[in-house]
């Protein structure tokens, strides 16, 4: 499955990013970054020092600096850490993003082997939102869009109603969910994702089994736990990114519905996914999930990396 991974890393990014590199059925073709997490520019030297983590020849093309519309709220520091990854700040690189924006290559790739790309978009919309204003057909020419965001049950992780990422850029997400044209988008929110946990032991085993990539993740999952624990009263971390990234390859283990959307854009509501009758596209959206099994695909894929 050839795969462009839409990124803001992130701990939970960097757990998708891992899991992505070390999965017989998905090829990373390219990262693409947004700001969301981080910053645009932290998200890009952190998908580069990603890439350079596992020696790979990995692009990533940088995207927008901000939302749409609305002013960029401030990035998540209290969840992932000042620049994304826990308490480590060094992140040194030797390597470079390349010159085309995200969207632009988003699109060039869609268009040049239509029907054969999956897109997991782990952050806010922006990009993609940018690729369909270059392409209108952007999404039909994928094979999937599968986006990390929103909710139809759950609520939000960031205010009541609204999940971060469709808060961060609603303009974008209402812009993607509301598209017309083909293609298939399918939405991996909060109703399954804030139901997949990992645990301390869970990170142990990870580490304990590779500890290269596994020691790496357990140490910045443990900042991502704490925050958890605040929010939560458990010492845990939610897979909300990489989770996404297993419907793209294991779409069986979850339970979809067909759900016409919109995304709320101003208002108290901003950044709530809400059913809407009169959208030009209909979604698929996870309102259930094999916990056990993604848990398990999870926790085998990872144990191949060193």
């Amino acid at each position: 499955m050839k795969t462009i991974l839409d990124t803001d890393p992130g701990v939970d990014d960097a757990m998708t990013f891992y899991y992505a590199h070390a999965s017989a059925g998905t090829d990373l073709i390219a990262m693409t970054t947004i700001f969301g997490n981080v910053t645009v520019e932290d998200a890009t030297q952190n998908a580069l020092w990603l890439a350079e983590s596992v020696q790979t020849e990995i692009p990533v093309y940088q995207g927008s600096k901000t939302p749409l519309e609305i002013i960029p709220n401030t990035p998540s520091a209290h969840v992932h850490g000042e620049h994304g990854f826990g308490d480590l700040n060094d992140r040194t690189i030797t390597t470079k993003a390349e010159a085309e924006s995200a969207a632009e290559f988003l699109v060039s790739e869609a268009a040049r082997q239509p029907g054969e790309l999956t897109v997991c978009a782990i952050g806010p919309l922006t990009n993609i939102a940018l690729a369909l204003d270059i392409d209108p057909k952007f999404i039909a020419n994928l094979r999937q869009l599968v986006i990390m965001g929103g909710s139809l049950e759950a609520g939000g992780n960031i205010t009541p109603y609204a999940e971060a990422n469709f808060w961060n850029d609603p303009h974008a997400a209402n812009k993607v969910l509301t598209s017309p044209g083909g293609g298939t988008v399918i939405i991996v929110g909060l109703d399954v994702t804030t139901r997949i946990s990992f645990f301390q032991s869970d990170y142990d085993e990870m580490a304990a089994q590779s500890p290269k990539a596994g020691g790496f993740l357990k140490d910045i999952g443990e900042f991502y736990m704490r925050f958890y624990e605040t929010v939560t009263g458990k010492y845990q971390a939610y897979l909300h990114d990489p989770a996404a990234l297993i419907a793209c390859e294991a779409p069986e283990l979850f339970t979809m519905q067909d759900v016409m959307l919109k995304v709320i854009t101003e208002g108290e509501n901003v950044g709530e996914m809400v059913p809407h009758l009169f959208s030009e596209r209909v979604c698929k959206v996870c309102i259930d999930v094999d916990i056990p099994a993604v848990l398990n695909r999870y926790k085998t894929t990872m144990a191949r990396l060193p």
